[in-house]
């Protein structure tokens, strides 16, 4: 994914009215900060099927994805409304119904009414409104533990690569032990944790040979499952760090 030259213009003004809903406060950026909304219903537009707007406040910045792009910019909430500057957006092909969401969506977003209520943030533009819940809430971070977490890529520095097709590979984490599927051979370490580290023992596999691909997937594995290694988990995805190399993992359905 590599960050556009180009800017997505988000209007600072609104293009409709609506106000807040009874008893839902315009909530300040400080109420906002730290949290991430995903879209659980939007009336007056149709989403792309099977994609979802996801929006995070951070420190006055915006950041907005809806199936294709990532889009950011700051932003202010100013008599009840969301007001945002120029938008950097990324500059990744996808289908053309999802790139004119993108557009839709950075149209959307400036000038739309902002309500929060508990977990639940509600926009309003015209007349379309979009209901948001708290990504805590409505994609609850997996437990790190007696999940099944299947291999999804490797990180190398800045770059991140996908998993060989037909390769499949997993970790489970359960009672002191890692159980390791490494793509070829599977085994096993002893593992303990804190809330951001894996502390991982010496790995036994089994010695089978297998084709390129796999050994491959095998070896980059093997070669971040050692020691002390960072790990984050938000809602479906685990992500392990040994200093610039990692993997990603998603948890099994």
């Amino acid at each position: 994914m590599v960050v556009g030259a180009g800017l997505l213009l988000a209007a600072c003004t609104a293009t409709g009215g609506g106000g807040n809903p009874a008893n839902s406060p315009s909530p300040s950026p400080a109420v906002l900060d730290g949290r991430t909304f995903l879209s659980t219903s939007v009336t007056g537009h149709d989403l792309v099927s099977g994609s979802t707007v996801r929006l995070s406040f951070d420190a006055g910045q915006l950041g907005a994805s809806a199936g294709c792009n990532q889009m950011g910019g700051a932003y202010q909430v100013v008599d009840g409304r969301l007001r945002i500057g120029s938008m950097m957006t990324t500059d990744m092909g996808c289908a053309a119904p999802l790139m004119a969401q993108d557009t839709w969506v950075g149209s959307f977003l400036g000038g739309a009414t902002v309500a929060l209520a508990g977990d639940t943030l509600t926009l309003t533009n015209g007349d379309t409104t979009m209901t948001l819940t708290d990504r805590e809430v409505a994609d609850p971070d997996r437990p790190l533990e007696g999940t099944r977490w299947v291999l999804d890529g490797f990180i190398t520095g800045d770059a991140v690569s996908s998993v060989a097709a037909g390769v499949n590979a997993a970790v489970t984490i359960a009672d002191g032990r890692m159980d390791v599927e490494a793509g070829c051979n599977t085994g096993g370490a002893t593992v303990s944790s804190t809330a951001s580290t894996l502390s991982i023992g010496p790995m036994a596999l089994t010695k089978m040979a297998c084709p390129p691909d796999a050994m491959a997937v095998e070896q980059a594995m093997t070669s971040v499952l050692s020691g002390d290694v960072g790990y984050t988990i938000e809602a479906d995805v685990l992500t392990m760090t040994a200093g610039p190399n990692g993997l990603t993992f998603r948890a099994a359905t």
